[in-house]
């Protein structure tokens, strides 16, 4: 123990070098050779120090030496060489293991078996011993503990949207096949090509955002704190029961694609005249993770609070982000989803410019026609929904309606272009696949799928061939688009498509694809919903989101069923 003490810091001076010294290509530890070669001559100093340190026995000479081999030179034993060569380990690294570097780096002493003060001994002694190091087994075979899964409900929904501010209404809308799109009424967009989005036009936060908020906030927060109450207001979530909330248990994932854009656009602006003129909160409210916070800091909610930003699949990343808190036991309950408020001259003319529009101005509701053959461009849209996820166990005990069950999800990236998706749809496909893998569900049981489809012609053709390929010839499969009727909401999309999900699984019936009038060619008409609603008994559906930036995301809801446990 006093020669291991004494060593410490010339000896960690010297493993820290030897650890940083280049790997080989493949990966190893380089040859003893390719380290740092000894000169073959050595000025009379450095043979004087030397000389003294052969004779001493000591282990600082090893900071002379030429690599690992000098070090092992002075050990006072050494490794069973089998051992080491057969796990792929440098002979020092065998040798001290995890607790000789905890020894020579002065941590917590350890107690010792009998092996060791065997060694201990011998080391003391200056005797050199053969010893054959093993794993430590009883660490690596220890059992984990076989705990069942919990499950994740869906038992409140709340949305801001262009068909509606209340769940039903909005749902209720998609079925009679009402659009929402229309003249931009916001501000004068006479000067830009696109003049029609899925604009928000009566919406007033009173009685759910005090007034001084929303005098300062971004829209995109107002209509997430809206959302988000009303997901509370829908879920059973009185004052009586949020009083008796565990509220360290309860978290918000509530994301959004670009964040306080009007607030941020409008600072710029004041800050022609003066910085003085700037809206002092401009920096926070445009952040997207302020709409989370605000929300946890008006409900008093301690658990994991954060934003997902994932372009127009952000929703789908938070709500999965969400599920798995509850899953790993971190919280019973959470509010997801996305929000975004993006119609405003520099959105629009950022899109416009991208040329990723309709520009089908005098006919706005038949704008948005995803795998039509003349759709020209997706439609901007804003608002947003929130989702109210619960423990299946937590919201049974409370007395709560439950709308359906999350099964599972999956997110991959197409590393491949910032705009447009992989043109096989190999990101897309393996999405799905894994989204079915995680969520337990054979391909054949998917009936229903919420597809991303924005209206722009290769990225419709693109995923609806992904979908093809992995459901094949799945004659019950019945598929839609959201966006037909609201045009694209961005990272708002995934969670309002998720609640028509659940509705859709609640109802019994899914609305219609409007416009639809002449399938492209390489689509599959015969999964396309018509231009009418039509009744489905959704077993199990599966919700789309893709993003620029070649992000894509897949969420599993199930209509929930009370299977007890048996023996």
């Amino acid at each position: 123990m006093v020669v291991a003490s004494s060593v410490a810091s010339p000896l960690c001076t010297w493993l820290v070098a030897a650890c940083m010294t280049a790997p080989s290509e493949k990966g190893t530890f380089c040859k003893p050779s390719e380290f740092i070669k000894c000169p073959k001559k050595l000025s009379r100093s450095a043979r004087r120090k030397s000389m003294v340190a052969q004779k001493s026995g000591s282990l600082v000479s090893s900071l002379y030496g030429c690599g690992i081999n000098s070090l092992m030179s002075f050990c006072p034993f050494e490794p069973c060489e089998e051992y080491y060569n057969s796990q792929g380990l440098s002979p020092c690294f065998a040798l001290f293991g995890e607790n000789g570097f905890s020894l020579l780096f002065g941590s917590k002493t350890l107690p010792m078996n009998r092996k060791q003060r065997r060694l201990n001994q011998a080391s003391n002694s200056g005797k050199t011993m053969v010893v054959g190091v093993q794993p430590e087994k009883q660490v690596s075979m220890k059992k984990k503990l076989v705990t069942k899964k919990r499950r994740v409900v869906v038992t409140g929904l709340g949305v801001v949207s262009p068909l509606g501010h209340d769940a039903d209404v909005f749902y209720g809308n998609l079925l009679e096949g009402i659009s929402g799109v229309s003249q931009i009424e916001a501000f004068d967009c006479t000067e830009f090509p696109t003049r029609i989005a899925g604009e928000i036009k009566n919406f007033s936060p009173d009685g759910w955002v005090s007034p001084k908020l929303s005098k300062r906030a971004d829209k995109f927060m107002l209509y997430l704190l809206t959302a988000g109450k009303k997901a509370l207001a829908d879920g059973g979530i009185t004052d009586d029961v949020m009083a008796e909330l565990d509220k360290t248990r309860c978290g918000i994932i509530i994301g959004s694609a670009l964040g306080g854009m009007k607030v941020f656009s409008d600072a710029i602006e004041a800050l022609r005249i003066s910085h003085k003129k700037m809206n002092p909160f401009c920096i926070p409210f445009a952040t997207s993770n302020m709409g989370s916070a605000v929300l946890a800091i008006d409900l008093g909610w301690m658990g994991p609070n954060y934003s997902i930003s994932a372009a127009c699949a952000t929703s789908n990343f938070c709500i999965l982000d969400a599920a798995n808190h509850i899953i790993r036991g971190e919280t019973d309950m959470m509010l997801c989803g996305g929000s975004d408020a993006a119609i405003i001259p520099i959105g629009l003319g950022g899109f416009a410019a991208c040329q990723a529009l309709s520009q089908r101005n005098d006919e706005p509701t038949k704008a948005s026609r995803p795998w039509d053959v003349h759709c020209d461009g997706f439609v901007m849209g804003e608002g947003a929904a929130v989702l109210l996820l619960e423990e299946l166990e937590h919201a049974k005990r409370r007395g709560a309606t439950i709308y359906a069950e999350f099964l599972g999800g999956s997110s991959t990236c197409d590393a491949y272009h910032t705009t447009e998706p992989h043109p096989d749809g190999r990101g897309i496909v393996l999405c799905i696949e894994k989204a079915l893998a995680e969520s337990g569900v054979a391909r054949e049981d998917i009936n229903y799928i919420n597809a991303h489809a924005t209206s722009t012609p290769l990225a419709d053709l693109i995923e609806c061939q992904a979908i093809n390929h992995c459901f094949g010839q799945n004659t019950e499969l019945r598929m839609n688009s959201t966006k037909s009727m609201i045009g694209h909401l961005l990272g708002a999309a995934g969670a309002v498509e998720a609640v028509a999900t659940v509705k859709a699984i609640q109802t019994g019936w899914i609305h219609p694809n409007v416009n639809l009038e002449r399938p492209d060619e390489g689509v599959d008409a015969n999964i396309l919903v018509g231009c009418k609603r039509e009744r489905l008994d959704v077993k199990v559906a599966l919700s789309n989101s893709l993003g620029f930036g070649g992000h894509n995301s897949s969420i599993v809801f199930a209509a929930y069923k009370d299977c007890k446990a048996t023996a």
